[in-house]
């Protein structure tokens, strides 16, 4: 029981409108709401008034309160949606997509600016588009870029080192710019033109690939100006079967579809006249009393707490304080917006057809819920654990011939995967091979930072190995004094054979066999926690692949090396050069180029 004081603390504020936040002990946001008279709206939560269960769970757990003043109530709903948005806390309904949203980057800086798909923090001096609903979309476009005007894709330590075209200029998919085959001018054309595609403005497009098309046909190349003839008529029947009633309006639909205490919304965006694609979401922490419009409101709050809201929105139903609403999405776009739940004709279409991918996407997720529910029962009742197991955590290590080594752990909650707790490893200062050391390293850094910040440990560990894994697994844990948490070894069966695998817990072993729900359940959780470490050793191992060689070499900065590829017409010819040829170049002494003589022989 907390010792903070609500009704002191209620009777010190403002009777305006804001933003309260509540705490743990821990300092973990509990709650955050919004209220017209900050006094009051605190000062209820203290009362002597029955709030339910849940109120006063919540209110309970209180240590501690924060609040910001707002000019206006529309002010507080937009900031209430923000810090919900940041802090996901436990008592309000949360917006889990569980991943962040796709954009198209442009990078700036460069002659020949790269373009291509980029998810997380976007920071300048590069150019995004989006955010686009779906990575569909986003690839979609970027095929689209790439086959009309042959932008490059290649990341710039790939261009820096090219001495002839890669296999996107023999397919038409790039102008092969590291080779110097199109012009620097020609190239911020085709750039240029880019954006006007992701923008919606497709006649800018057409006018520029129709020029393309006279230029080629007057120069007599005849299968240049065939090409560019295709491009034009294929652009032209993705506008035609893309294009809406509205016209050029930017609108999204939400449809939302609720059954058995949970709930999903379906976002169907139009841009430019264009359907630039569709996500799913699934609203955590309802509870019994949550009406739709509730559901709505804090849809509308959390999905455009970080973008701006289009010309329209078509929702299945009103949210709640809907005129408030409209106020606050209003002075988000810094315009008009429509905000309608009642349609005709082609919208009411579009709503009945976002409802039923809602309620499709619904079912899927109670069913596969449904399975993992009934997996982790009857893997509790095989191994004889004391209780069900909510958190369950996976270790996985991958390396090819013991170089460059990783350790991954994927965490799985009541409702599946959650994605945003994963973990990744690079393991250092171990012996090639040595999975045992690898498996130990990733366990003391997982767990000393848990057993730090005081974090949630799994009911069951899972170790993708046999017993000597376990027991090595089980050492670590006992030296970090978190002996109790169980840990479960996973052994490979005859043959390496999915679902005929080993479990091994305190030295008992069971096989469950192919058809056990158990064994569907572990074999989801290794799996995924296989292919996410794969996932990031060849990202590691693809990142060492695409270096320059001379990156490796002290010394040598990116001003170096820009000059010593220029001088000697890239990196073959940089390989043939002696030291005195090297030591010519502006930077370059004799004692430096002998040395990167000698690294590269060796390299």
């Amino acid at each position: 029981m907390s010792n903070f004081d609500g009704r002191a603390f209620a009777r010190s504020l403002s009777t305006g409108p804001g933003v309260y936040l509540m705490r743990d002990e821990r300092g973990k946001v509990l709650y955050v709401g919004k209220a017209r008279n900050l006094r009051r709206r605190v000062g209820s939560y203290f009362d002597r008034r029955d709030k339910g269960a849940r109120i006063n769970l919540m209110v309970a757990r209180i240590a501690g309160m924060e609040v910001s003043l707002t000019r206006t109530e529309a002010e507080a709903l937009l900031l209430e949606n923000e810090w919900i948005k940041a802090h996901r806390p436990r008592f309000n309904i949360n917006l889990r997509d569980d991943k962040s949203y796709p954009w198209i980057r442009l990078d700036s800086g460069h002659p020949f600016p790269r373009i291509g798909f980029h998810r997380g923090p976007r920071k300048s001096p590069a150019q995004f588009f989006g955010p686009f609903a779906g990575a569909g979309a986003v690839r979609e476009s970027l095929n689209q870029i790439y086959r009309l005007l042959g932008l490059r894709q290649c990341r710039d330590s790939v261009f820096s080192n090219r001495t002839r075209p890669c296999l996107q200029y023999q397919i038409n998919r790039c102008s092969a710019p590291c080779v110097g085959y199109i012009s620097e001018q020609d190239y911020a054309r085709d750039v240029d033109a880019a954006i006007q595609l992701l923008k919606g403005r497709d006649e800018a497009v057409i006018e520029l690939l129709g020029e393309r098309m006279q230029a080629a046909s007057a120069a007599l190349e005849f299968e240049q100006a065939a090409r560019l003839r295709d491009h034009i008529q294929s652009l032209q029947r993705v506008r035609a079967s893309q294009f809406v009633a509205d016209g050029a309006e930017d609108l999204d639909v939400v449809g939302l579809s609720m059954s058995g205490g949970q709930a999903a919304l379906q976002l169907v965006s139009f841009r430019s006249g264009r359907n630039v694609g569709s996500q799913s979401f699934f609203p955590a922490n309802l509870q019994e009393h949550d009406q739709p419009g509730d559901i709505m409101a804090a849809f509308l709050g959390q999905y455009f707490a970080e973008r701006r809201p289009p010309s329209a929105l078509i929702l299945s139903c009103a949210p709640t304080q809907a005129k408030l609403w409209k106020e606050a999405l209003e002075r988000r776009r810094e315009g008009k917006l429509s905000l309608s739940w009642r349609v005709r004709g082609q919208r009411a279409q579009w709503l009945k057809l976002a409802e039923t991918n809602a309620a499709d996407a619904l079912r899927r997720r109670q069913s596969e819920h449904d399975q993992l529910g009934r997996g982790r029962q009857e893997l509790a009742a095989l191994l004889a654990l004391q209780a069900v197991p909510e958190r369950l955590e996976c270790i996985d290590i991958s390396h090819i011939s013991g170089t460059e080594t990783v350790g991954s752990c994927v965490v799985f909650g009541a409702e599946g995967a959650l994605k945003a707790q994963y973990r990744q490893y690079n393991i250092e200062g171990v012996a090639p091979g040595d999975d045992y050391a690898a498996m130990e390293q990733v366990l003391r850094r997982r767990f000393r930072r848990l057993a730090e910040e005081g974090g949630e440990l799994p009911d069951l560990l899972i170790i993708d190995g046999g017993k000597g894994q376990v027991n090595r697994a089980f050492a670590v844990l006992e030296d970090l004094g978190l002996d109790a948490v169980p840990i479960m070894g996973v052994a490979k069966g005859p043959a390496r054979r999915s679902g005929h695998e080993t479990f091994i817990l305190d030295g008992r072993e069971v096989k469950p066999g192919p058809h056990h729900p158990a064994s569907h359940l572990v074999q989801q959780i290794r799996d995924e926690a296989h292919r996410f470490a794969i996932q990031a050793h060849r990202r590691r191992r693809q990142k060492r692949a695409q270096a320059s060689p001379l990156e490796r070499i002290d010394g040598i900065g990116p001003l170096r090396r820009q000059r010593l590829l220029q001088h000697f017409g890239g990196l073959q010819g940089l390989r043939k050069a002696s030291a005195e040829e090297l030591a010519r170049v502006p930077g370059i002494s004799l004692a430096l180029a002998e040395r990167i003589v000698e690294q590269l022989r060796n390299l």
